[in-house]
């Protein structure tokens, strides 16, 4: 696709985001006056999506060493020059609402959910990483961690479309890749085992479910539509489809579903329990 038929897509896609959250929002002001000064701050009184996302960001992570305002000039300057990032927020926005039963719009995460703003937040360090500008970078995955409880090192290659649930206690390594339309729950680690160097850390197909407290261990690949089971230590490959659980985690079953991270079925085989 040339590039300013690209450009026109993405701009397309966020204007139709920007249409649903302003809408949403005056319904939020209409019903609790009491919020307005807040949403025209955040959503409401700004000039498009790219400009509420820099002003979101902004407003979480600045602090002594990064001044929000110079936060946000700085990340609306990687929007304007990465306008991709605002296709996967796009698509992150939607799986929030899609997935997650207790999240009836697009505000509600954009707003409140710390999984969609830490990401939104390593999707900028990861273009400051890519552009050289690493220690900067390091600043951004700082301070997430200590606002949000989220520590993805700006290295770590994620798609769109990804659903982090809760997210508290995250960590995803330096050579980590997750795919499009992964779903991960809180205390979820993608992590090295300790001993590697290089290429160290896991590589997760699309449409993977890893379930709450799951630990995926070692330069190893998940494939695509495979179910990771909760509290699972994860140290082999796991193939295609398959559901894998236990410590260390083995293979139980196959998926009934070609995509457990948009179905967000946790769900093992009935006989784990019994164990057999």
């Amino acid at each position: 696709m040339p590039d300013d038929m690209h450009s026109q897509g993405i701009g397309t896609l966020a204007a139709t985001l920007w249409a649903e959250l302003v809408g949403e929002s005056w319904s939020w002001a209409e019903r609790e006056p009491m919020l307005q000064p807040w949403l025209e701050r955040a959503i409401l009184g700004r000039r498009n999506f790219a400009d509420a996302l820099a002003r979101l960001i902004g407003d979480k992570l600045g602090g002594p060493a990064l001044m929000a305002g110079a936060l946000e000039e700085l990340v609306a300057a990687v929007l304007d020059r990465d306008r991709t990032i605002l296709r996967s927020a796009d698509a992150d926005l939607r799986a929030h609402r899609d997935r997650n039963p207790s999240c009836p719009d697009l505000a509600t995460p954009f707003l409140f959910f710390k999984g969609f703003q830490a990401l939104q937040c390593h999707r900028i360090a990861h273009r400051l990483w890519r552009d050289d500008r690493r220690a900067l970078a390091l600043l951004l995955q700082s301070r997430s961690s200590e606002i949000f409880g989220v520590d993805i090192h700006p290295g770590a290659r994620i798609g769109c479309g990804v659903f982090i649930d809760h997210a508290t206690s995250i960590v995803i390594g330096e050579t980590a890749v997750v795919g499009d339309d992964v779903s991960i729950l809180h205390e979820v680690t993608l992590g090295g085992t300790g001993k590697e160097s290089g290429d160290r850390h896991p590589k997760i197909a699309a449409r993977v479910l890893i379930g709450a407290g799951a630990k995926v261990l070692g330069n190893i690949t998940v494939g695509i539509g495979a179910k990771i089971g909760a509290g699972s230590v994860v140290l082999d490959p796991v193939p295609p489809h398959a559901t894998v659980a236990g410590v260390p985690a083995r293979v139980v079953g196959r998926c009934t579903s070609m995509a457990p991270a948009l179905d967000m079925d946790h769900s093992l085989p009935h006989f784990i329990g019994a164990g057999i």
